[in-house]
């Protein structure tokens, strides 16, 4: 009996360990879904606080930050319970954010008051607001933390800001409503997406020059409908994904060469995007259909959808 009970908790802490936990915010429901991605399956739905969009973890994945925009504040929450622990203060209206790589310090855009909040997450306490253009949106930090980028989509532009000084060090224009700021995994480039300028810029972080501008043409599909949104480099360099928007595509671009190799369908709207920890799995959030889909990325190939609740708008997957 003894060795029974063994065998079968062996098996389950080993069926746990292997299966990541995929948390989508949907937007209009004040929800957020808790799938299991090894069952492609949707396992908890929490209600969360008002319109939660912007959605990260901790690096040790035990902590699940939300932005709950209207409610003016980040929810932390446990992970793996869900559970409320406490609130962290923001300025109004806070869309995305980004944490430092130890976890120590929360950087927020404020969509309403053109400001980057900063918060100690120990002492729970906003100790800077760093002032940036209209309407800021998009948080890129690189690997060690130094270099923190932040799009304003009415100013359009992308604000390099020193996280020693708090100061901003550049201000590089970029096309028309600029919403992600995403470095590559060696931090050699940084892409900005800009949803009515219909382009990604790519910029060099070191002189903040920008390098490539990358624009996309799908037969059938109207110039007005292709708005470039969430992005994600894998980490081998090979590919970059962007997320397109009402054009309910997701383009798969050669990093290097910058050409666009593809074009995957995937649901409405497609908006935010996440990869399993070995990248081996990309997941959309599609807001208009009220969907997520599972894309293969070694085949580049949508596999499946499934339900969640309604606008899905942020991902984010468990590290483990």
């Amino acid at each position: 009996m003894t060795y029974l009970f063994c065998l079968v908790l062996i098996f389950f802490v080993s069926e746990t360990a292997d299966a990541n936990m995929a948390y989508i915010t949907n937007e209009k429901d004040n929800t957020v879904s808790v799938l299991d991605i090894k069952k492609k399956k949707v396992v908890k739905t929490v209600e969360v606080g008002q319109r939660p969009r912007g959605i990260i973890m901790s690096k040790d994945g035990k902590l699940v930050l939300i932005c709950a925009s209207d409610d003016d504040r980040v929810e932390v929450r446990d992970a793996e319970t869900m559970k409320l622990k406490y609130y962290l203060p923001s300025g109004p209206d806070p869309e995305l954010f980004v944490l430092s790589p130890d976890d120590s310090v929360l950087y927020i855009a404020n969509e309403d008051d053109a400001m980057v909040t900063v918060v100690d997450m120990d002492q729970k306490m906003i100790i800077d607001d760093i002032p940036v253009g209209v309407e800021p949106e998009g948080m890129g930090l690189n690997t060690d933390g130094t270099l923190l980028v932040n799009t304003s989509e009415t100013t359009n532009m992308a604000h390099f800001i020193n996280t020693d000084t708090l100061e901003i060090v550049e201000n590089v224009l970029v096309d028309a409503r600029p919403r992600v700021a995403m470095f590559t995994s060696d931090n050699s480039e940084i892409w900005v997406s800009a949803e009515i300028g219909g382009t990604v810029k790519v910029i060099n972080p070191e002189d903040k020059s920008v390098k490539n501008t990358i624009s996309f043409e799908i037969p059938g599909v109207n110039e007005e409908s292709i708005q470039p949104v969430g992005i994600r480099h894998t980490n081998d360099g090979k590919y970059t994904f962007v997320a397109l928007g009402p054009a309910n595509r997701i383009a798969v671009i050669d990093q290097k060469s910058k050409e666009i190799l593809k074009y995957l369908l995937v649901g409405q709207r497609v908006w935010q995007l996440a990869f399993t920890p070995d990248h081996k799995t990309l997941l959309s959030t599609n807001g208009v259909s009220n969907d997520v889909s599972f894309i293969n990325v070694e085949k580049l190939k949508v596999e499946k959808s499934i339900k969640v609740g309604r606008f899905p708008w942020g991902v984010v997957i468990s590290p483990n």
